[in-house]
C-alpha cells in the first residue's frame, strides 16, 4: 500500500476516521499539533501494528560493503525491518488501514533533504474511505523488504546505530528489555 501521485498516507487500525484533526502525539518531541502522514518511501515503515517496536535499516551511499553484508545481507535487497518474536502474533493478526490524504495540504517534516514525515496544521479530510492494507507480510515481500524476527531487538539495534547504514527505530520503548549478561562468578 503506497500513495498515488498527489497523495500521502496515514495508517491506522481504526477504519472509521472521517476527519483528521491536528493533535500533539504522545511520543511527540515538539509541542505543535499536527496531522501526520507519510510518502511513498516511508509507507513501509508503518506496515505494522501501531505499538509494534521495529528497527528499520537500509543501505545508503555511505554504507560500507561490510556493514551492508553484516546488517542487511549479501543475498540482495537493500532494506531490512526487524521485529521481536513476541510481536509476531500481533503482526500476523493486525487489521491495518490506509487513508489517502491530499499531499498539497501537507509540508515536509524532518531533514530537508530527506523528510521522514509530512504534517498538516489544519484538519484534513481523507480522499475516500479507509482502505485495508491486507497481509502485512505480503506487503513486505512484494516490496522486496526483508522482515527479520528476533528474540530481542537491542543487539541488532546497537549494531545498526554503530554502523554506516541508515536507520530508523519506531516504538522502541515497547521492545523487550535488553538482555543482561550473567555476572562472572555470580
Amino acid at each position: 500500500m503506497r500513495p498515488r501521485p498527489g497523495e500521502v498516507l496515514h495508517f491506522s487500525e481504526d477504519p472509521t476516521i472521517t476527519l483528521f484533526r491536528p493533535h500533539v502525539a504522545l511520543t511527540a518531541q515538539q509541542p505543535e499539533p499536527y496531522v501526520w502522514a507519510v510518502d511513498h518511501d516511508h509507507a513501509p515503515d508503518y506496515w505494522f501494528p501501531r505499538q509494534c517496536p521495529r528497527a528499520l535499516v537500509w543501505a545508503g551511499p555511505a554504507t560500507t560493503g561490510a556493514d551492508r553484508d553484516r546488517l542487511i545481507g549479501a543475498g540482495g535487497g537493500t532494506r531490512v525491518h526487524a521485529v521481536e518474536y513476541s510481536w509476531l502474533p500481533a503482526l500476523l493478526a493486525a487489521k491495518l488501514y490506509a487513508y489517502r490524504l491530499p499531499a498539497d495540504r501537507f509540508r515536509p517534516f524532518g531533514e530537508a533533504e530527506r523528510p521522514h514525515a509530512y504534517v498538516a496544521e489544519e484538519p484534513v479530510e481523507p480522499l475516500g474511505p479507509a482502505e485495508p492494507v491486507g497481509d502485512l507480510l505480503a506487503c513486505h515481500a512484494a516490496a522486496g523488504i526483508q522482515l527479520r524476527v528476533l528474540d530481542n531487538l537491542w543487539p541488532y539495534w546497537d549494531a545498526v546505530v554503530a554502523s554506516t547504514a541508515l536507520f530508523s527505530g519506531i516504538r522502541l520503548r515497547n521492545a523487550a528489555p535488553r538482555h543482561r549478561s550473567p555476572s562472572v562468578g555470580g
